[in-house]
């Protein structure tokens, strides 16, 4: 696998200058595609003007990054046939120097890697607790695993083969896929290397609230869509969310029974929901000191939490526009 045989494709919409930090990290590349998606703030015109061929998607018709993945990676291949692999980038990531190199030369190692992918880090880990949770949720194993994120080096043949992304999807169309590669035999591969630098830009928890949100809709949504052949990580994800989110009510009506109630061992009683959620609070907590260290390990407990009742309400939304059959719409979360 050489250089030329190699292409990239970027996705974004309304990044600023995030983007601009990606589409230089990637000035190298000699097949590069920018896909937009409806962006408001220059994204085209900058994309243009760092000579990227750039698509802008049909705004008649929903946008998923699927879509725009889908989109980009057919426009690279019609104009460069022979590539043997496409390197995805989400526009708000910035490719580290060396990563292309080391990919290509994992995926060389065995033929049936259809996917390897690297270590992103977020930019700014010690900007908050939300920026150091999403660093740590990155940290994935080395080695063989189920899935991929959105920047990742993908092998042409076995893209064709199963068909790329689920345009229909609103998120989680990279597990999807990698599904759908795994049952044909091909494999997923994290080489643990440096591979972009990703600037989450959250600095709210109502940006949390819809992040995690989204991640509900879309672990429901691909557990319905492939019954027992999916990842089994999916329906524990789900049971975890409903499971903590009812724990967490019943704590909150437990609080204020107890405040209410005189008898002495009911209102022991009604606290123990609270008793059990705290203890889990410690519990996270502790796990994740040595990662991420003691000034945000508290704080990511609570997100956590925070993140089950979120991603309740996302298995909710899917579950209500699957009944009313309405459309999914995106669910975004950056300003």
């Amino acid at each position: 696998m050489t250089e030329s045989s190699v292409g990239v494709v970027v996705i974004g919409r309304n990044e600023g200058e995030r983007l601009r930090a990606c589409l230089a990290s990637l000035s190298g590349a000699q097949a590069r595609v920018y896909v937009d998606s409806g962006s408001t703030d220059g994204s085209v015109a900058l994309a243009r003007s760092l000579d990227f061929d750039v698509v802008e998607l049909d705004m008649d018709q929903p946008f998923t990054a699927a879509r725009a993945r889908n989109t980009g990676i057919a426009r690279l291949l019609r104009d460069h046939p022979t590539l043997e692999a496409v390197q995805t980038v989400d526009g708000d990531c910035e490719v580290r120097p060396d990563w292309m190199a080391v990919a290509q030369a994992d995926m060389a190692v065995d033929p049936r890697r259809a996917v390897v992918f690297g270590r992103r880090r977020e930019r700014r880990p010690d900007a908050n607790a939300y920026h150091a949770a999403c660093d740590d949720e990155w940290n994935v194993p080395i080695g063989e695993v189920n899935s991929c994120g959105g920047d990742a080096l993908l092998r042409v043949v076995a893209l064709r083969e199963v068909g790329g992304y689920n345009d229909l999807l609103i998120a989680g169309e990279e597990p999807e896929m990698c599904v759908r590669l795994r049952a044909r035999g091909w494999r997923i591969w994290s080489n643990g290397q440096e591979m972009t630098l990703h600037d989450v830009a959250i600095t709210r928890l109502t940006q949390w609230w819809h992040r995690s949100r989204r991640t509900g809709y879309a672990f429901a949504e691909l557990a319905a869509l492939h019954g027992d052949g999916g990842d089994p990580g999916w329906r524990r994800l789900l049971r975890s969310a409903l499971g903590w989110t009812a724990i967490n009510i019943a704590a909150i009506v437990g609080v204020i029974l107890f405040a209410l109630l005189d008898d002495p061992l009911l209102r022991v009683v009604v606290l123990a929901p609270a008793a059990l959620a705290g203890v889990q609070l410690l519990r996270m907590a502790r796990s994740k000191r040595a990662r991420i260290g003691g000034r945000h390990a508290l704080q990511w407990s609570g997100l956590m939490m925070v993140a089950k009742a979120a991603q309740t309400l996302g298995w909710l939304r899917f579950k209500l526009q699957r009944i009313t059959r309405a459309r999914a719409t995106l669910i975004e979360y950056k300003a």
